[in-house]
C-alpha cells in the first residue's frame, strides 16, 4: 500500500472515530464536532473539503494549526467530493465508492428506454388513431400534436418538482413509474378487442367510431406517458452530472464526456424506434409494438434502482416560491435601514454554505452595481 493511500484511509477514519488521527501532535490538535450518522440526513457539509460541520479552533501554535488544517483539508478532498453531494445514507460523497462512470450505464440506460418508448409511440401514432381508432387524418394528427406538446410541458412541472422536493433520484424513479403504467395500460388498450372499435373495410365514415369509453381509456393511457416524461426528461440529464464532482478538474472533464453518450443513448433509442418498433407495429401487431417498449422501460427501472448505493445526490432546497417571497418581503422591511459603511457586510456569512440546501453561495461581483 502507498503513501497517498494510506493518507486517504487515515483521512477517511478521522471522520468515523472520535478523535483525529495522529497527522498533530496532542497540543497542536484542532477541536472539531462531526454529526452523528443518526442526523447525518439533517448535517449541513461543507462544499469546499465536505467533512461535515468541522469546526477548526485556535490552538496553542495557529501556524501549525493552519499547517496541518491545510494538510487535514488536502487529504480529504482527494477522499471526499468537494460539491456537497452526499451517498445513499446521506452521508458525505466517497470519491472513489460513488459517482462517476461507474453509474452512467444505469443512468444512460435510463434514457436510452425512455426515448425508445415515446419515438416508438410517437412515430406512428397518426396510423394507430386512424386505422384503429378510425379517426380522421386532421382530427388525428391534432391529437398526436397536443400529446406531443404534453409531454414537452410537463419537465417545468417534474424540475420543480425535483428541486423543490424530492431530489432528482426520487422524482425519476417516481415518474419512470407513471410512464410504465401508461405504457402497460396502452399496451392493454391496443391487444383487447373490446378496447377497439371493431374493424372497417370501408371509409372512414361509414364505419363504427370509438366509444367514449374507448377512447378515454386510450387518452388516459397516452397522458400518463406523457406525465412520465416529465420527470424523466427534467432530471436524467442534470443527474448524470450530479455523478461528476464540479471541484475535480478530472471529473469535471469526464463530465462533457458524459453529455456525449448521453446524446448517443437518445439517438440510439429513437432510432431503434422508427425503425424496428415502427415495423413491428404496422407488420404484426401494436400490442407488440407497444409491449415492448413497456418491457425495456421496466428493465430500465429495475436496473436504475440497482445503482441506488453507488450514486451521488444532491439535496433538495425548497420551493424557490419562497424564497422569491422573502425577497421582496425582506426589502420592504428593511427599505429605511441605512447601509453599512463597510459593504461585505451585507454578503452574510464568509465561512457557511449557503443556507439552501444542495446549492453554492453565489461570487460576490460589482459588475451589476
Amino acid at each position: 500500500m502507498d503513501s497517498s493511500t494510506v493518507a486517504n484511509e487515515a483521512a477517511k477514519d478521522s471522520l468515523r472515530t472520535p478523535l483525529l488521527p495522529d497527522l498533530l501532535s496532542h497540543s497542536q490538535r484542532p477541536e472539531y464536532s462531526i454529526p452523528s450518522s443518526k442526523a447525518a440526513d439533517q448535517a449541513e457539509y461543507s462544499p469546499s473539503n465536505h467533512v461535515g460541520k468541522l469546526n477548526l479552533k485556535n490552538t496553542k501554535s495557529s501556524a501549525a494549526s493552519n499547517g496541518s488544517e491545510s494538510h487535514l483539508v488536502a487529504q480529504l478532498m482527494r477522499v471526499y467530493t468537494g460539491d456537497g453531494s452526499v451517498d445513499s445514507k446521506g452521508r458525505p460523497s466517497v470519491r472513489a465508492e460513488t459517482g462517476g462512470w461507474r453509474t452512467c450505464p444505469f443512468i444512460l440506460g435510463t434514457e436510452c428506454c425512455e426515448r425508445l418508448a415515446f419515438y416508438g409511440i410517437n412515430a406512428n401514432l397518426v396510423n394507430y388513431l386512424t386505422r384503429v381508432l378510425l379517426q380522421g387524418n386532421a382530427a388525428a394528427a391534432k391529437q398526436v400534436a397536443i400529446w406531443c406538446g404534453t409531454g414537452y410541458m410537463t419537465p417545468l412541472l417534474g424540475a420543480f418538482i425535483a428541486d423543490a422536493y424530492l431530489g432528482r433520484y426520487r422524482t425519476i424513479t417516481t415518474f419512470s413509474v407513471v410512464y410504465l403504467v401508461g405504457l402497460i395500460s396502452l399496451t392493454v388498450s391496443a391487444s383487447v378487442p373490446s378496447l377497439n372499435p371493431p374493424p372497417c373495410l370501408e371509409e372512414v365514415y361509414a364505419c363504427q367510431q370509438a366509444s367514449p369509453a374507448q377512447l378515454s381509456f386510450f387518452y388516459l393511457s397516452l397522458y400518463l406517458i406523457a406525465l412520465g416524461m416529465g420527470g424523466i426528461k427534467s432530471c436524467v440529464s442534470s443527474f448524470g452530472a450530479d455523478q461528476f464532482d464540479d471541484e475535480d478538474r478530472s471529473e469535471r472533464k469526464k463530465k462533457t464526456h458524459f453529455f456525449n453518450w448521453f446524446y448517443l443513448s437518445i439517438n440510439a433509442g429513437s432510432l431503434i424506434a422508427t425503425s424496428i418498433l415502427v415495423y413491428i407495429q404496422d407488420n404484426a401487431s401494436w400490442g407488440l409494438g407497444y409491449g415492448i417498449p413497456a418491457m425495456f422501460m421496466a428493465i430500465a427501472i429495475s436496473t436504475f434502482i440497482l445503482g441506488t448505493p453507488i450514486y451521488r445526490y444532491q439535496k433538495p432546497g425548497g420551493s424557490p416560491f419562497t424564497r422569491i417571497t422573502q425577497v421582496f418581503v425582506a426589502a420592504a422591511r428593511k427599505r429605511s435601514i441605512k447601509l453599512p459603511s463597510d459593504e461585505r457586510a451585507l454578503y452574510g456569512f464568509d465561512d457557511k454554505e449557503s443556507v439552501i440546501q444542495g446549492t453554492r453561495m453565489i461570487q460576490h461581483t460589482k459588475q451589476f452595481k
